[in-house]
């Protein structure tokens, strides 16, 4: 490996092994490259609107709307699942918000058609709507594994799933490759 400390018109630049890593300008601030940091997949999708949930039932939400996504993996137009291209493990989290609900709610996060995590909320008798949660972290190996969410509520008749994207959302960002 070659270190290499090379001045400027305006500072210093510093190299490894030939490519800049820093920048030092004039007043001696410090600007790292684009290549100092690995740039991981990530995406964060939300639901544009409200959308009926069926009385004991797992229901797929269909989250449509696209807050970003790196690596263009996740599909919010047909399926509404994460593909990611990169193998490695990736943190997961999902939220959907029950409105008008007292019942059991669940959120599941599902790898490749199967359950894979779930998370569960159980509303007090004095709340009118449920947030229910789901976080884990999750081998996917970056060429068939993808991951959907579902939700279920148990209050007895259908409710609304919120389409407010504070509430409804599906994430995933790498946070080790192998």
């Amino acid at each position: 490996m070659t270190i290499a400390i090379k001045p400027t018109a305006s500072g210093s630049t510093i190299e490894q092994n030939g490519s800049t890593i820093l920048t030092v300008d004039s007043s001696g601030n410090i600007t790292p490259s684009n290549d100092l940091y690995p740039k991981v997949p990530a995406f964060s999708a939300t639901l544009s609107s409200n959308q009926s949930i069926s009385h004991n039932t797992w229901t797929k939400i269909p989250y449509d709307t696209e807050e970003f996504d790196t690596d263009s993996d996740y599909d919010n137009a047909t399926n509404y699942r994460y593909t990611p291209s990169v193998s490695g493990y990736y943190q997961v989290n999902a939220g959907g918000y029950i409105i008008n609900t007292t019942g059991f709610t669940g959120t599941a996060i599902y790898k490749n058609g199967s359950f894979a995590k779930r998370g569960s909320s159980a509303a007090p008798s004095s709340a009118n709507s449920v947030q229910s949660i789901n976080s884990a972290l999750i081998y996917l190996n970056g060429s068939t594994d993808y991951l959907e969410v579902y939700v279920y509520q148990g209050s007895g008749s259908a409710k609304n799933l919120s389409g407010n994207s504070s509430q409804t959302y599906f994430q995933a960002h790498l946070v080790r490759a192998v």
